[in-house]
C-alpha cells in the first residue's frame, strides 16, 4: 500500500505523529564513471574548478540537510550526523561515493542519504564536466535502513 496518497488518490504527507521515536540510521551509494584522463584530473588536485571531492563531500553533506526542501512530500528532520565519502576508483574507472545519515526520529532518513550521495555525483559531474561531457552517474541506491518499525535492511551486495 502506498502511504503518501489518501483515500481519493491525492498526494499528501503521510502522518507520522503516531510513531515512536527511534535512532535511525542510511547508507546510500552510488558513483560517477568517468574516463582514466578525468579521473587523474581529481587524483593530481588539477581540475580547474579546485578540490572535486571536498566541495563535492561539502555539497552531499548540505544536499542531505535540505532534502525536505527538494522532495516535496519528505519530512524536515532533525539530521544528527551526515558522513560523505568519495573514493577514486581506478577500476570504475570514476568516483565511488558513500553517504551515512543519521537522526532521532519519527521516520527514516534513507531520502537524506540518497540526496547526499546524488548531490555528490551532481557536484563532481559539474567540477569536472569542462573536461568530460559524457560522464554517467551509475548506481544510487540505499545500502542500509535501521530503526523505526520496520527494522533493518541491507541491500545485497
Amino acid at each position: 500500500m502506498l502511504t503518501h496518497f489518501d483515500a481519493k488518490g491525492d498526494a499528501h504527507m503521510v502522518d507520522v505523529s503516531g510513531k515512536a521515536v527511534t535512532a535511525r540510521t542510511a547508507r546510500a551509494e552510488g558513483a560517477v564513471r568517468m574516463s582514466p584522463e578525468t579521473l587523474r584530473l581529481v587524483t593530481e588536485g588539477t581540475a580547474k574548478k579546485g578540490d572535486v571531492l571536498g566541495v563535492a563531500r561539502l555539497a552531499g553533506i548540505m544536499g542531505a540537510k535540505r532534502t525536505a526542501d527538494l522532495i516535496p512530500l519528505c519530512h524536515p528532520l532533525p539530521v544528527t550526523s551526515v558522513s560523505v565519502e568519495l573514493s577514486p576508483d581506478a577500476t570504475l574507472p570514476g568516483v565511488r561515493i558513500e553517504a551515512t545519515v543519521k537522526t532521532t526520529g519519527q521516520t527514516g532518513v534513507e531520502m537524506e542519504a540518497l540526496t547526499a550521495v546524488s548531490t555528490a555525483a551532481l557536484t563532481v559531474y559539474d567540477m569536472l564536466k569542462a573536461a568530460q561531457k559524457d560522464m554517467e552517474i551509475l548506481g544510487i541506491r540505499v545500502m542500509l535502513k535501521e530503526g523505526g518499525k520496520s527494522g533493518r535492511y541491507e541491500a545485497a551486495p
